[in-house]
């Protein structure tokens, strides 16, 4: 792992450089390949310097590379005379990334945790659209620091109680449930859960293409693998109260669901269909099965690919209409005929169509449902509907209709079509290498 660190802390010459976007990218696709030949196993391996890989941990690292390439693809266009400001910032939250997911000791993770928050301000307040991102801003700082500082108390606790702060040798029989709320809280809210997810759209439509993609892609599955990671430390309290949690995200995806049918920007209604998606990955984790935890980590990839490829394809729309509103980005098959299978096939992924990873994870968390609790089965059939009439919703509103201009035409470009299937070949491609997850 420290290999991997050294690698990527020699890269930071290359910003003095006068062209580094490409390559920076070129360099951070060389680490994704070596990456990819790397072994792991389920539990901590290639352990350096309290620094190590699992299965969960070696999955979100690809993804967080993967996205970060995407990101520097699609972000060509911005203002040449802060373009290495910005490579700077995507490079230094790819750092906080890879460090959260590699690290064993809980208080270093904590600290990344919150570290990673300044980049995400700086993306959405620097390069952001509106003069609203102030207040978008505001919301996700004090969210996160609200919910974050119970989850430190708890970890002073723990090391006062076991004198160490590795995953590996702490296993706690505490069974209140402050305890359970203050471990819990922190990953709910990053995650988000229904009633705590009120930061995640205004931050998505304040954001630029960039950030919505690395929130949407990678920072909202912190707070899943900070649930795999701290459920292991106590599972008695979890199983003891994990109907509550199960509970409030059962009915919140039910009523995001309908949410999703009133909105009118595009960005609000892909980030709304996140919450829906990440609260059955909720569910999933605290089922504590087997199935249910593998279901959920296979959904984290399928939604960071999926939804990533939507906000793309949101602002391919923005930058030629300069509207992210349904009532003008409508009759779009008349206009970039091009991308109407990219719309076609990133919405039926999203509503968990076969042969895309989704339909696995979800087929996976619906077994885990029911083995939990039988009446669950209800609540599945109508969450399946409505994911799959919000998606449906999403592709005929922006698609089809009467354009403003029936004679205008737009071509998407080389750079949008490579964008567009890198996000896609991994949804297919994770299909075919399931025999890894087993």
């Amino acid at each position: 792992m420290m290999m991997i660190l050294f690698f990527y802390f020699f890269m930071i010459p290359l910003f003095f450089m006068v062209d580094c976007l490409f390559l920076i990218q070129y360099f951070i696709i060389c680490l994704f390949i070596y990456l990819l030949t790397y072994d792991f196993m389920n539990y901590y391996c290639n352990i350096s310097y309290f620094l190590g890989l699992d299965f969960v941990s070696y999955g979100l690292i690809i993804l967080t590379l993967l996205i970060i390439c995407l990101m520097f693809l699609s972000s060509m266009l911005y203002n040449k005379i802060n373009l290495c400001y910005f490579i700077f910032v995507i490079w230094f939250l790819c750092l906080i990334l890879i460090m959260i997911f590699s690290v064993m000791n809980m208080f270093i993770l904590y600290m990344f945790f919150e570290l990673s928050l300044i980049p995400l301000l700086i993306l959405i307040y620097g390069w952001g659209y509106q003069p609203e991102r102030l207040i978008s801003g505001l919301y996700m700082f004090f969210y996160t620091l609200f919910a974050s500082l119970p989850l430190l108390l708890v970890i002073i606790y723990l090391y006062k109680n076991h004198n160490t702060m590795i995953f590996c040798f702490i296993k706690s029989d505490l069974t209140s449930f402050v305890f359970n709320f203050c471990l819990f809280f922190a990953f709910l809210v990053k995650l988000p859960m229904f009633m705590v997810h009120f930061w995640l759209p205004k931050a998505h439509v304040q954001a630029p293409v960039s950030g919505s993609m690395i929130l949407a892609g990678v920072l909202l599955k912190i707070g899943g693998y900070g649930l795999i990671r701290f459920m292991s430390l106590n599972e008695l309290v979890f199983m003891k109260f994990n109907f509550i949690w199960y509970s409030i995200s059962i009915f919140g995806s039910v009523l995001i669901g309908m949410i999703c049918f009133i909105q009118s920007d595009l960005k609000c209604l892909i980030a709304y269909s996140s919450v829906v998606h990440m609260g059955m990955c909720l569910m999933g984790f605290l089922s504590m099965t087997k199935l249910g935890v593998y279901g959920s980590f296979l959904m984290m990839l399928g939604h960071g690919l999926c939804s990533s490829g939507l906000f793309c394809l949101a602002n391919i729309s923005y930058e030629r209409l300069m509207s992210r509103s349904f009532f003008i980005n409508k009759g779009m098959i008349n206009y970039m005929p091009n991308m109407t299978l990219f719309w076609f096939i990133f919405c039926c992924f999203n509503m968990s169509c076969p042969p895309s990873i989704n339909f696995l994870s979800e087929i996976m968390i619906m077994c885990s449902m029911i083995s939990f609790w039988s009446f669950s089965y209800f609540f599945i059939i109508y969450i399946s509907f409505i994911g799959a009439c919000f998606s449906f919703f999403l592709f005929s509103y922006s698609q089809h209709g009467s354009y403003v201009n029936n004679y205008s035409y737009c071509m998407g470009n080389t750079r949008e079509f490579l964008l567009m299937m890198i996000h896609l070949i991994p949804l297919f491609f994770i299909m075919l290498c399931m025999l890894s997850f087993y």
